[in-house]
């Protein structure tokens, strides 16, 4: 993309609740739009990624703010610190990921004059999955709070999947001329490239962030099932607990089940590539999803995929062809698929190349910068 001229450097931020989410899923957007000739700041709670930030050349700002946070007083802080945010840096576009910053960014923007915005609602989160009292006294709030404050005049609202953008379209959430797909973060198919299956006891592996809504408990039951019918395998729990999620399962729980001899947690990894090299079969039994990047990931290696039919999954797995689709909370669904592909080698192969071919053409870390510079560009003129 040409670089864009201006008496300044056109300044986005990225409002965004924790960095190493940014890190993982917009980083590679953010340097993207930097080439590009903007200046990029990134306001969120700075947890172990400002140093990263800064050597990509980007202006960290750090946020008080907690996503499972409910306490009035705590909330109107974290409001009035990205108002005066706002205000202070004047930001010509604001990125805002996830559904706090959406409410609160918009908020914000409209108190201090920011005119141009993107909501990204990406996976909906704990009150759209839970079935919890919480969640379903919350939800109806936020529906409401979405209605008002997701797709304002002159903003846009991207969506990571299909089904979610139909669903915002169907319930009035947003503009048809203001919804965009821009399918997920990406996958670098340079980066993470197909090899042959190793030898051994196949493995199976989750990736994810150890919630209940991403089915660490449906997969552990599966495990014990495919376990009990002498299936051989072994399955892996790759990904760290999240206390600020209330969706957390807690790591007493995950070490139970280590004890126990079925799974096995690995805790957060950054070889997430070496991992899906020396696997068999990726499984993600989710509730539901944005787009996940692991599975972006499992197309790129060459993986054949065990996911739940929800959105976001069903965007990655084509059934049939990529992997298998089993209705979501349902162990014994999962147990028979993962049995199909772990006695199957050929199928698994078949899946693999197949995945492979979706990821190259479909879901590259280059398609999404350029889908996301050009929204850029739409909105601001240039």
């Amino acid at each position: 993309m040409t670089p864009l001229t201006h008496q300044r450097p056109p300044r986005l931020l990225f409002l965004v609740t924790v960095d190493w989410f940014f890190a993982s899923h917009f980083l590679a957007r953010a340097c993207a739009a930097q080439r590009a000739g903007y200046e990029v700041l990134v306001m969120t709670h700075l947890e172990g990624e400002h140093a990263r930030l800064r050597a990509a050349g980007l202006v960290p700002i750090h946020w008080q703010v907690r996503r499972r946070g409910l306490n009035p007083l705590t909330e109107l802080r974290s409001l009035w610190q990205v108002v005066r945010a706002y205000r202070r840096y004047q930001p010509d576009l604001v990125h805002q990921i996830a559904l706090k910053p959406i409410i609160y960014g918009t908020l914000a923007a409209r108190l201090s004059g920011v005119r141009h915005l993107i909501n990204a609602p990406v996976g909906m989160g704990f009150v759209f999955t839970s079935k919890t009292a919480l969640a379903r006294v919350l939800r109806p709030l936020l529906r409401l709070a979405l209605r008002w404050l997701l797709n304002p005049p002159g903003s846009r609202v991207v969506f990571e999947n299909a089904d979610d953008r139909a669903q915002a379209l169907a319930g009035g959430l947003v503009r048809e001329q203001a919804a965009v797909l821009i399918r997920g973060a990406g996958v670098d198919v340079r980066r993470i490239r197909p090899i042959a299956e190793p030898p051994g006891i196949p493995k199976v592996l989750l990736v994810a962030r150890m919630l209940w809504d991403k089915g660490v408990g449906e997969f552990v039951a599966a495990a014990h099932l495919l376990r009990a019918r002498g299936v051989r395998a072994r399955y892996l729990l790759i990904g760290g607990a999240d206390p600020d999620n209330r969706a957390c399962i807690e790591p007493a729980q995950l070490q139970a089940w280590c004890a126990e001899g079925v799974v096995e947690w690995l805790g957060h990894r950054h070889d997430i590539a070496a991992l899906m090299a020396d696997a068999h079969i990726v499984a993600l039994p989710s509730y539901r999803e944005g787009l996940p990047k692991a599975l972006l990931e499992a197309l790129a290696a060459g993986r054949p995929i065990v996911a739940t039919d929800v959105p976001g999954c069903r965007e990655a797995v084509i059934a049939g062809q990529t992997g298998l689709l089993v209705p979501a909370r349902d162990p014994v669904a999962l147990a028979d698929a993962l049995a199909y592909l772990l006695e199957c080698p050929r199928l698994r192969h078949r899946f693999g190349n197949a995945g492979r071919r979706l990821a190259e053409q479909a879901f590259t870390t280059e398609q999404v910068e350029r889908a996301t510079l050009a929204l850029y560009s739409t909105l601001l003129g240039v």
